[in-house]
């Protein structure tokens, strides 16, 4: 404490002489601060390292489901030999679940990881799935990687399994396709896509068996009967239940798959007439294969296209800002049809509108504050100034180490804005108990006297200064370097707070006292 004295007395000196260069010097910190600010990115929230991955492959719609298993098996063993992957497990299309409206063309396969001290040095979470990534990609097949529990979470609050997501509306599929492809191809060009895939809403097979009335008259044989044949043969009909234990399981009865996979064969399957004949399917119906959608998704009352992608390299918020701009110039919407930003990127624009209210009722409430502890306006307002050069500290470091804004570092800023009022309090009271010894000891004060008295009540405040700032640096530097699960959330919560307490420790320290002396030699001044 002796060394810090002996070098803040004379710094402190020197700014009471030359105050309006020391308050321009305060400005201009402040300013830098704020235009270095534009240059941070935005996220919704630091990503969370699951030390899992969720590998989402997506293939053409009209795949058959031998096919898909095929690619999930080949894909199974290439993710299996790589030497840090624990475990592979993969599943196509829904579960047995209503929720889970998941298409043939779908995969969700699991990767669990080896622990980390058996990983090579350096090697890392994206140098391994980019590893897989490159020995997985195949013709027709969209790559998409993700965790599964921040799947989850984007798939239940948005609908979107990727981290940005445009939703398409109109009122017809072949259009809202159409666009999603054309906003593919626009994607392309701006950096920091990657996982692109616009979702092909038609295009699966589908088996039409339309029923010829007039020709199943002729034979006397109705529609429904030909219907029931239909279901018989094809899709399976239900005789019996077995029971087995608490599991009731049906006894379905249907052609054998050799009877039933060519329309050909189709044709020839009998359908009985009202005489007893034995009719032929293929002349009382007309059998076809179309193309037709593999899932038609709705939103609002109108049906709804989707572009996945996720971002790679830079801040979602950038980027979307970017891609906006280039869709919104390259994409003509026909009437009646637009589009709508989601994903994580949904959830980032809501936790903006509400950090946008919530921020700035902090500060009302903590001028508030400062205004009941003062009862005047002036010295409320000397006192708040201490938030805006804690705010530049705290942006200063976040661009050091790379972080962008989120929901975690405004929390973090928050939580920085109080701390640094308190301080800024504290300052005044020593300064303002001195300056009432000062008074008191030589009845008057002079302008020469509350310089000494500011001087005397700043030394008194070095040390508890040093000491707040100390305490809560030492509490919050083993988050900076901790490596565990959740790390990735809390650093970026401490930075505000590290770097925002070293900017209001110089703040109160040197630009406070300035400030108030400037202020009470006004008020000695007009005494005079």
């Amino acid at each position: 404490m002796r060394g810090l004295r002996r070098l803040y007395k004379p710094t402190l000196n020197w700014a009471l002489q030359h105050r309006l260069v020391t308050v321009c010097m305060a400005v201009v910190v402040f300013v830098g601060a704020v235009l270095l600010a534009t240059t941070i990115g935005s996220e919704f929230m630091p990503p969370l390292n699951e030390e899992t991955a969720l590998f989402m492959p997506i293939t053409d719609p009209s795949i058959s489901l031998t096919k898909a298993g095929e690619i999930l098996r080949w894909q199974d063993r290439v993710i299996a030999q790589d030497p840090l992957v624990e475990s592979v497990v993969g599943k196509i299309g829904r579960a047995e679940s209503a929720i889970d409206p998941a298409p043939v063309n779908m995969t969700e396969t699991v990767i669990v990881f080896k622990p980390k001290n058996q990983w090579p040095s350096g090697t890392t979470k994206e140098t391994i799935l980019q590893r897989l990534d490159e020995k997985l990609r195949m013709p027709g097949v969209s790559n998409i990687w993700t965790q599964p529990i921040r799947n989850r979470i984007d798939m239940l609050s948005t609908g979107i399994r990727t981290q940005v997501g445009i939703k398409i509306f109109g009122s017809d599929l072949a259009t809202i396709e159409q666009k999603a492809e054309e906003i593919e191809r626009v994607l392309h060009q701006v950096p920091g896509a990657i996982d692109l895939y616009a979702e092909r809403i038609t295009g699966a097979p589908y088996l039409e068996i339309k029923t010829n009335r007039e020709a199943a008259a002729r034979y006397g044989i109705n529609v429904g009967e030909v219907q029931d044949v239909v279901e018989t043969a094809i899709g399976g009909k239900n005789l019996t239940t077995v029971i087995d234990g608490r599991q009731r399981l049906p006894v379905r009865v249907r052609y054998a798959r050799d009877f039933r996979e060519d329309p050909a064969q189709l044709r020839s399957v009998l359908v009985t007439a009202s005489n007893g004949a034995q009719i032929p399917l293929g002349e009382v119906a007309d059998i076809r294969l179309v193309m037709g959608p593999t899932i038609i998704s709705s939103e609002n009352g109108l049906l709804r296209g989707t572009v996945l992608m996720n971002v790679r390299g830079r801040d979602v918020g950038g980027f979307v800002a970017n891609a906006q701009r280039a869709v919104a110039r390259q994409v003509q919407m026909p009437q009646g049809y637009y589009v709508e930003w989601s994903g994580q990127y949904e959830n980032q624009i809501s936790a903006r509108k509400r950090l946008q209210l919530v921020i700035p009722i902090v500060f009302l409430i903590i001028f508030l504050l400062l205004y009941k502890t003062y009862n005047s306006f002036r010295e409320a307002s000397h006192v708040i100034l201490a938030v805006p050069f804690a705010l530049s500290g705290g942006v200063f470091l976040l661009k050091l180490l790379g972080y962008n804004f989120s929901v975690a570092v405004w929390v973090g800023f928050i939580a920085l804005f109080g701390t640094a009022v308190q301080t800024g309090v504290v300052m005044v009271i020593y300064l303002e108990e001195a300056v009432a010894r000062k008074r008191a000891a030589e009845g008057t004060l002079t302008v020469a006297g509350l310089r000494e008295a500011v001087i005397e009540g700043a030394l008194l405040r070095l040390r508890p200064k040093v000491m707040t700032v100390s305490t809560i640096v030492a509490g919050l530097l083993p988050i900076m370097w901790s490596a565990r699960t959740g790390a990735e959330v809390m650093k970026p919560l401490a930075t505000p707070v590290l770097g925002g307490m070293v900017s209001s420790l110089l703040h109160v320290l040197i630009v406070t006292p300035v400030i108030f002396t400037w202020l009470r030699e006004r008020e000695i001044r007009r005494t005079l």
